[in-house]
């Protein structure tokens, strides 16, 4: 069909130069190679040679000269045939270095921090707004939304209107009792509206599918309300506004929120009688091996079957970290010694979050790294390496590497302890390996055992930015031995000008050596406390049936494979902080510390579970739980009953 249609273009356009059909197929004067004329045509004069003759636009403009010959950049192709031609990009001056400072981004021993990449501009906030340009008045109507409505207009409305009289009649009271340190308290007639408009809002597109309930609370909260309350919420916000206004103008630095008072935890048990209780709450892992927990020691058919993978795939991998493919060699390639291939790996160890709006912004803002607050799609990454990693995950492989191993029988475990423990992980050439063990005694978190291990393959990356281990601490620490462990087991930190010096570690020869260290302090009916516990039962390749994982214990709401942070959990249970920088300096997470933060979260549902099961009729009698209407022990851990009882729980 297009070779046909080709053949129109030697034929003269029946409606000649008054043309106007787009994409035309037949030949027209403007399209005439000037060399060779068009039948009863004639030659082009040679002014015109400098580029292809188009029609003039008509200026709306009378002053305008239409007499004179439009000019025309020449193209190598027609418009007509090869369709329109797309203008060339505008020449924006690029920003300059001084525009956005760079982030502070981490730096390990072989990475370096890019600049920070350039963030488009967004709406003035309301700190902003203030200084720049005044805020335009509205009227108490509700704003309409980019999304859908959450209810209708006439009860968005009539809500608001009941928001607004709140905020009015607590400012009014506000007014009538102010002194001179309240005047700033108070709210003008439009910063009322604006007010209520917010809120109204921020409910509409934050809580679509509870709005009706979240603003007939907050109305009924306001009604409640009185004077030394509203002062007191007032004052509060103001004071987070003056924060952030200090940290968006560089005069302060980003603060964490207080906490509050941290949360005492009362369970009305000794420790051997909270061991007992953990048996309510052992975690059921059986079913959950497509989170990646690992329940049955994998065979040597799967094993051999994973080495062969391996050597088909001849070291190429996928970076962790960026998605690129390179490829390993262990014990250094012959030519040049070198480890990886694929050059620098560029990367946001940060995760993605939605930046909160500020009040009175509209719309959805950009998704943003948390490391840079670069907008995702716009920057390749922040931290630049030396070399790309990997981790393996399937449970064959794994056990390729290291094999996995059942908790053997050890009589010499204490029964009335539980133990806590928590790994940190590095990137070698074989994957992702452990670096350090840490195991604490529950429910009194004294150390039982620390170490540092020397892992298999080549040391890529030790990730110090999260296993908190550092090359000087492999460097400098003594190699392991009882006597050294006792000594170096629950020490008084030293403190060095104001600031805790850091512990000295104790380092085994090999992973296979600091498993055999845990396994002296459990055995398989020893309850093991974690966060996260797959990860770290499969670091350490141990196949253990009796664990206490807190993912488990307070799941997301939305379930596996979702789950809540140890940080977050420690912060919202128990208001405390773990995990915390020191200035712009980059520790690292400690293993002891989430060890025993794994524990606390523990005991505190040790506390609320008791407390639901006494209000049920359940009762603690020497030492034992006896279920409701039961007496003896016969009803006791271990009876009919309670085995019911927890097999019901369990499911």
């Amino acid at each position: 069909m297009d070779a046909v249609l080709k053949n129109f273009k030697a034929i003269p356009c029946p409606s000649g130069d008054r043309c106007t059909a787009p994409n035309c197929p037949w030949q027209h004067s403007w399209e005439r190679s000037p060399d060779i004329p068009g039948p009863g045509s004639e030659p082009v004069p040679s002014e015109d040679h400098d580029g292809p003759r188009k029609r003039r636009k008509i200026s709306p403009d009378p002053r305008a000269d239409l007499s004179q010959p439009i000019s025309r950049p020449v193209t190598s192709k027609s418009s007509t045939s090869a369709g329109i031609i797309s203008p060339p990009p505008l020449k924006r001056k690029a920003p300059s270095a001084d525009t956005y400072p760079d982030s502070k981004a981490f730096t390990s021993p072989n990475s370096t921090t890019l600049p920070r990449p350039a963030v488009p501009a967004k709406a003035p906030t309301a700190i902003a707004r203030s200084k720049a340009t005044p805020r335009k008045p509205e009227t108490l109507n509700p704003r309409h939304l980019k999304t859908s409505a959450p209810a209708a207009h006439d009860f968005r409305f009539k809500a608001l209107k009941m928001l607004h009289d709140q905020l009015q009649r607590l400012n009014n009271e506000l007014k009538k009792s102010t002194t001179d340190t309240d005047k700033k308290l108070l709210l003008s007639t439009q910063q009322l509206v604006w007010m209520a408009l917010d809120e109204e809002e921020k409910m509409a597109t934050d809580k679509p599918s509870i709005y009706s309930n979240v603003i007939k609370n907050r109305i009924m909260n306001l009604k409640r309300m009185n004077v030394a309350k509203w002062r007191e919420e007032r004052t509060t916000e103001i004071k987070k506004q003056e924060d952030r206004k200090a940290v968006a103008s560089g005069k302060a630095p980003a603060t964490k929120p207080n906490l509050g008072t941290p949360r005492e935890i009362v369970t009305g048990m000794t420790p051997e009688e909270e061991v007992a209780f953990l048996a309510f709450l052992l975690t059921p892992v059986s079913k959950l091996s497509q989170y990646g927990y690992v329940t049955t020691v994998p065979n040597n058919q799967e094993i051999a079957k994973a080495r062969e993978g391996e050597e088909a795939a001849m070291g190429w991998e996928v970076c962790d970290r960026c998605d690129t493919r390179f490829q390993v060699f262990p014990g250094r390639r012959e030519e040049d010694g070198a480890l990886t291939s694929g050059g620098h790996c560029v990367y946001h160890y940060g995760r993605t979050y939605f930046p909160q709006r500020s009040v009175g912004e509209m719309g959805q803002p950009s998704k943003q790294y948390r490391c840079c607050q670069a907008v995702v799609g716009e920057s390749p990454g922040c931290v630049r390496c030396d070399t790309h990693v990997f981790k393996a995950n399937a449970p064959s492989r794994l056990a390729a590497l290291n094999p996995f191993v059942e908790t053997p029988p050890n009589s010499l475990a204490p029964k009335d302890r539980a133990v806590c423990f928590d790994c940190e992980m590095g990137y070698t050439v074989r994957g992702m390996e452990l670096i350090r063990l840490t195991a604490t005694s529950w429910p009194d978190g004294k150390e039982l055992l620390d170490v540092l291990i020397h892992p298999i393959g080549e040391i890529l990356d030790l990730n110090s930015r999260y296993s908190g281990v550092w090359p000087e601490d492999i460097v400098n620490a003594d190699p392991w031995s009882s006597l050294k462990a006792s000594e170096y087991a629950n020490t008084d930190p030293v403190v060095e000008d104001g600031k805790p010096k850091k512990k000295k570690m104790l380092i085994v020869s090999s992973p296979v050596v600091a498993r055999d260290l845990l396994f002296s302090l459990i055995s398989p009916d020893t309850p093991l406390i974690g966060h996260g516990l797959e990860n770290d039962l499969n670091a350490v390749r141990i196949v253990h049936p009796t664990i206490v994982d807190t993912v488990l214990l307070y799941p997301h709401k939305r379930g596996l494979p979702l789950r809540y942070g140890l940080k977050m959990l420690m912060e919202t249970q128990l208001n405390k902080a773990i995990q915390m920088e020191t200035g712009d300096t980059v520790v690292g997470h400690d293993s002891a510390e989430d060890a025993r933060a794994a524990g606390e979260l523990v005991r505190l549902k040790v506390e609320e579970k008791w407390k639901i099961m006494r209000g049920q009729g359940w009762r603690l009698e020497d030492g034992v739980f006896l279920p409701p209407f039961a007496t003896g022990k016969k009803a006791a851990i271990g009876g009919t009953l309670t085995e019911k009882f927890l097999e019901e729980e369990g499911n």
